[in-house]
């Protein structure tokens, strides 16, 4: 997991320094609804039901091109399944790539890192690591809405649990502004 915290670190600052290069640097911020779901190996006994949550924060873009930017953002995100055994909030550090689909619409894709923000005791390790990817449209000239999915890489349970094993599955649709 060091290892993907300190990747993620030298990722900002080749971004800071890339951005440096171009005058368009913003910032901004998102909030909307989450549904999100374990995916369990082996299967549980009990129905698996998805959790409705929501999550709120900031970003800031770094234009790397006309076309292109560096994203990284701060969310606080409520996650995981229906039953209350299952459930656990995060805060996230998505880095995304985004790219410039036309006059509107802009795709974007890249790693995910969060922690819990949960109980100290409970069925979740304290750190995650996904993909995350989606597409944006802006409506007014500051103003845009979004669809994002994300998929952890690796088990989210405590080791203690073994051999059952849980990653997550999250759709996220949210409104924004730029500032």
């Amino acid at each position: 997991m060091k290892k993907v915290l300190l990747t993620s670190v030298f990722i900002l600052f080749i971004a800071f320094s890339f951005a440096q290069g171009y005058e368009s640097t913003k910032y901004g911020i998102r909030a909307g609804v989450n549904i999100s779901n374990l995916d369990f190996d082996p299967s549980p006994v009990n129905r698996n039901l998805h959790r409705n949550g929501f999550y709120f924060g900031g970003f800031a873009e770094f234009s790397l091109s006309e076309t292109t930017w560096l994203s990284t953002e701060l969310l606080w995100s409520a996650e995981g399944a229906k039953d209350e055994n299952w459930r656990a909030n995060y805060l996230n550090l998505p880095i995304q790539l985004k790219f410039k689909l036309g006059e509107h619409f802009t795709l974007g894709a890249g790693p995910q890192i969060g922690v819990k923000t949960w109980k100290s005791a409970d069925a979740f390790d304290t750190f995650r690591f996904s993909g995350v990817g989606g597409i944006e449209y802006k409506f007014l000239e500051d103003y845009f809405i979004d669809v994002r999915a994300g998929y952890d890489f690796k088990n989210l349970l405590d080791e203690n649990l073994s051999p059952l094993e849980a990653t997550q599955f999250t759709i996220q649709v949210g409104i924004g502004i730029k500032i």
